[in-house]
């Protein structure tokens, strides 16, 4: 019997994909690259057109080692790995490094582990897709040339351990324009004027809005300005000027990309960027359902593409039939059009099995993995399902020489929302219920009351990682796969803070962005980022060499790093002082970063080398002793929360403390989602607070 080798990335799939196949494949798992540029150099070769100098990664050479031992018992080997650019690469790279002729590679994509897809991939083998490695080697390359290049001018001009990146300094940029933008913000005084009316024979009064007069909409900037329309109103008799009645449909959202599912999971369910696609690529890999063994849940999570396979967009329309009945069926996909190129290589996120509701998988997942499957399958097969239909009545009320309006929708066919019901603004200006529907031009209206309110306008808002990445995607910066780790090295290189969801630049951050816009002003471009992004694309499609681009960029790179360093000036940052004397000098303590987070060190070095670890406070005392809680870690880095004093306090809890004391029995308040609740159990004293 023939012996066929399959090699993938991690063990999670090949653990999926072995139960699909018989006895005669062999399936084994390379851990991601084998080989890449060596860390210790740029290594590229300007002076011989840009050549890379691939090393095998270390640590990988035990894997390589049984890899050729498995090579050389098999009669074809199979190269799976993910079905994009950097997934091509790295089948590109195994098979350089185990030697494999080009005549004998066999490639093979599926965007989804299943055992049809597994199969018919199979049967449709082809070559390296050069093109899709090129585009890949084209990005490798020029990254590292920015990264190699800048860094060690930042560690001569701010401080060492910085760094540069074409796709995160653009969006540490961005950042830092927005808080610009918030800096420079002015508030501008409004008022808004609401009347509460009644109609005879109706118990309660309606809210309507001042809109403004018969000619069109007016702007209340003032007091006086309100105090001259309420003047004008107060004794007015008003009558109906206009009915409207109408429909309104709230269609259903497409299938989820890469960057909707991180926009949406971190506004559902508050998760971060990395932490959406560490559990999507769990889901895709395979978990361990009862009932089923260790199956893939979801397909490919890297895409930028809305469309969905046929056997898939049927399955679910079926499936919504079953259960919810065929009036509820999307007749017809909603096309929508878009104005930049997408990589449609492969389907929106999806759910494998739409037969596997959430219910079904719940006991088999943890509790995070079964909240974003549950996302997602809520979010695709609502897709399938026709739009929710809303009847709407709008009335418009003349007096006084102003006008008022008021409007009302009513449910009357819930369509996608009886699955998945997204957060949708409330429109302030819908009045609930669906009386004004009642209303005749002949209806007797009265003003009973008008309520002034004096209003600011508010500055933009802080960019959250959802709305980063809703931007750069906007922008036609970075592709699916970058999102997540531009936003986690910013955040690890402490350019950017993460407070309250809110991302805030920090004086590190501030200092590298204007360096990079004063002697680097093209590569932090938003339009030079998005332009390369199409020239990779264009790589990718064959049309542009990649060392094309490669020649293109590197003289102008050079000449900007000849410039920047004759002309920039050195940029000191200063250390946090901390509240903590050094015990050894004297001296007040400085909060450094180091590897592994924030560490406390004497400003005197190197004369003294004291260093303690630095424990941030809550702001709350122990309940025990008095002294300051912290924030602790586990071994396995799980946060709680304890004394300073400890170990001779031993007061420790898994919930944050809260700084306000109980009030039936004087205990410990613990923050548990938007509720304050009672330590003690047998005082079970809870409070409600502001999300």
């Amino acid at each position: 019997m023939a012996k066929n080798l399959l090699i993938v990335e991690s063990p999670a799939k090949a653990k999926t994909i072995k139960k699909f196949l018989g006895t005669n494949y062999e399936v084994v798992a390379s851990n991601g690259h084998v080989r890449d540029i060596p860390k210790s150099c740029m290594g590229i070769d300007v002076e011989h057109d840009f050549e890379p100098k691939y090393i095998t990664i270390r640590g990988k050479g035990d894997i390589l080692a049984k890899l050729r031992k498995e090579v050389k018992k098999a009669d074809k080997v199979y190269l799976a790995t993910d079905p994009d650019r950097e997934g091509e690469a790295i089948s590109w790279h195994l098979a350089e490094a185990l030697k494999i002729p080009e005549s004998e590679v066999r490639r093979i994509t599926f965007n989804e582990i299943t055992k049809n897809a597994i199969r018919n991939s199979i049967k449709e083998a082809r070559k390296i897709d050069m093109n899709l490695v090129d585009a890949q080697q084209a990005r490798r390359v020029l990254d590292r040339m920015i990264g190699y290049c800048i860094s060690p001018l930042l560690w001569e001009k701010v401080k060492r351990g910085l760094s540069a990146g074409r796709v995160q300094s653009v969006a540490l940029r961005i950042i830092c324009d927005r808080e610009e933008e918030i800096d420079a913000f002015v508030p501008q005084e409004y008022w808004s004027l609401d009347g509460d009316f009644t109609v005879k024979g109706m118990k309660k009064p309606f809210r309507a809005k001042f809109y403004g007069t018969k000619e069109g909409k007016l702007s209340v900037s003032s007091e006086e300005e309100a105090d001259k329309i309420l003047s004008a109103v107060k004794e007015a008799k008003f009558r109906v000027s206009e009915i409207k009645m109408g429909e309104r449909r709230r269609q259903p959202a497409p299938p989820f990309t890469t960057s909707t599912l991180q926009q949406e999971a971190s506004k559902a369910l508050n998760f971060s960027t990395q932490k959406t696609m560490r559990l999507a690529q769990q889901l895709y890999e395979g978990v361990d359902v009862k009932g089923h063994g260790t199956i893939g849940l979801i397909s490919y999570l890297r895409t930028d593409s809305i469309r969905v396979s046929e056997e898939a967009d049927a399955a679910a329309k079926q499936f919504v039939a079953e259960h919810y009945g065929a009036g509820f069926v999307i007749e017809s996909e909603q096309k929508k059009a878009d104005k930049k190129k997408i990589q449609d290589a492969h389907e929106a996120i999806r759910p494998t099995y739409v037969e596997l509701t959430p219910a079904e998988v719940k006991e088999s997942l943890s509790r995070d993995l079964f909240r974003l499957y549950q996302l997602i399958w809520k979010r695709f097969i609502a897709s399938r399902m026709q739009a929710a239909k809303y009847e709407t009545a709008s009335v418009k009320l003349d007096g006084g020489g102003y006008r008022f309006t008021a409007t009302t929708s009513e449910l009357v066919f819930d369509g996608f929302l009886a699955v998945y019901c997204p957060e949708e603004e409330e429109n302030p200006d819908e009045v609930q219920g669906g009386f004004l529907k009642s209303l005749t031009k002949d209806s007797e209206i009265f003003l009973q009351e008008l309520i002034p309110a004096r209003h600011f306008t508010v500055p933009p808002a802080h960019y959250t990682e959802a709305s980063l990445v809703k931007t750069l995607e906007e922008l036609g910066i970075g592709r699916p796969s970058t999102y997540a780790p531009t936003i986690t090295t910013i955040l690890a290189r402490r350019y950017v803070v993460k407070e309250n969801k809110n991302l805030y630049v920090t004086e590190i951050g501030e200092a590298v962005n204007r360096i990079m816009k004063q002697a680097f002003c093209s590569i932090v471009d938003v339009n030079f980022t998005a332009t390369m992004e199409a020239l990779l694309d264009a790589v990718e499609s064959g049309n542009v060499y990649w060392k094309t681009v490669i020649r293109n960029f590197y003289p102008d790179l050079e000449e900007s790093l000849k410039n920047a360093e004759r002309e920039l000036e050195n940029i000191k940052i200063e250390d946090e002082v901390s509240d903590v004397v050094c015990d050894v000098c004297g001296r007040q303590m400085v909060i450094k970063y180091g590897p592994h987070g924030k560490f406390l060190a004497c400003p005197g070095f190197p004369e003294c080398r004291n260093t303690k670890p630095y424990l941030e406070k809550i702001g709350v005392k122990c309940p025990n002793c008095g002294r300051d809680v912290v924030v602790r870690k586990t071994k396995k880095g799980r946060r709680y929360y304890g004394c300073e004093a400890n170990p001779e306090c031993e007061f420790m809890s898994w919930q944050k403390p809260a700084d306000k004391k109980c009030p039936q029995c004087g205990g410990l308040l613990l923050e548990k989602g938007n509720k304050l609740v009672c330590a003690s159990e047998e005082c079970g004293y809870v409070e409600m607070t502001e999300k």
